[in-house]
């Protein structure tokens, strides 16, 4: 995409530097300088150090982990922003933080999503841009426009160059994932099957039961985040029991909390694919089932047209 000759800005916090110098380089904007520090008792402090006034600003951070260093930063530089006379600026969250609480799931606990989108609305934040949230009607937490990006596109190109797809079965590893499977599954014109998890009884361990015909099939199991693994493994498990050739996997958010990555490593997974909306890790990058795609040309083609006030959801037509 061409210069923007400045009239917008790109400002990263120090969740994940590549993919926002990514995101400048697509655009021909280098990002704005700015000191995203901490003092001594891990405060955080902001300075925007070039003009910002009248300008339509971006500000490239994800919530990942540590999520609430990242939350407070992306807060506070909206506040700096926006004391600075930014004319617009919207939060650029490639993963946003907080989205699996988006409902009370017993009683007394917190809908922590929502609390979430008001801080970042108070802060000053005009409107949001993400990709993949873990539940879409989050997009209604906001008071402010929210554009839902998806990394379906930049998946389905990386299957097409990488598989025969006509021996394809997109699965999903639980049903409340079955509209983003059937979608990828739509897109490239194969089967799908879905991968039913219960617990008989307390204590037990969980019975799969995998819905679809898988015999023969290479199997792509497809979903928004990998956190410990587990329920990913254990799908692979169970494709394989039924027949499947190999498993693979495509998750937008590696989150891969804990002992993850050791856990996909020694599985039966053929390869994990997920994207850079979180920084890798030393341990992802050096794992042998591991690979990283970028969405970077993705989200700056959605930051170009946000900017020029053309349509984003066209990108996913």
């Amino acid at each position: 995409m061409s210069s923007n000759n400045g009239s917008i800005k790109l400002v990263s916090g120090n969740a994940n530097r590549p993919l926002a110098e990514a995101i400048g380089a697509y655009l021909a904007t280098p990002l704005t300088k700015a000191v995203v520090r901490r003092f001594a008792d891990m405060e955080i402090f902001v300075e925007i150090q070039e003009n910002v006034r009248g300008k339509d600003v971006f500000v490239l951070q994800s919530t990942s982990f540590p999520t609430n260093d990242h939350l407070m930063e992306l807060l506070i530089i909206t506040d700096a922003l926006r004391r600075s006379s930014a004319r617009r600026i919207t939060a650029v969250i490639p993963y946003f933080g907080y989205a699996r609480q988006d409902r009370r799931s017993s009683g007394r606990t917190p809908i922590s999503a929502k609390l979430v989108a008001n801080l970042i609305t108070h802060a000053g934040a005009d409107r949001v841009l993400t990709v993949d949230l873990h539940a879409g009607q989050i997009q209604g937490f906001f008071d402010i426009p929210t554009d839902n990006l998806f990394a379906a596109p930049v998946m389905v190109q990386d299957i097409k160059e990488r598989f025969d797809l006509g021996n394809i079965t997109v699965v999903s590893p639980d049903v409340g994932g079955v509209v983003r499977a059937r979608a990828l599954a739509k897109r490239i014109d194969a089967q799908l099957a879905i991968v039913d998890k219960r617990r008989e009884r307390p204590g037990e361990s969980e019975v799969m039961n995998v819905i679809g015909d898988v015999e023969g099939k290479r199997c792509i199991l497809v979903d928004d985040i990998i956190d410990s693994g587990g329920t990913l493994v254990n799908a692979a498990d169970a494709l394989l029991e039924r027949g499947a050739t190999e498993v693979h996997a495509y998750i937008t958010h590696g989150v891969l909390s804990g002992g993850a990555v050791a856990r996909v490593t020694a599985s039966n997974l053929k390869e994990l694919v997920i994207t850079d909306t979180i920084q890798p890790t030393e341990a992802v990058r050096v794992a042998r089932n591991i690979r990283v795609v970028s969405v970077g040309t993705l989200i700056a083609e959605a930051i170009g047209r946000t900017a020029h006030e053309e349509s984003v959801s066209s990108l996913f037509d």
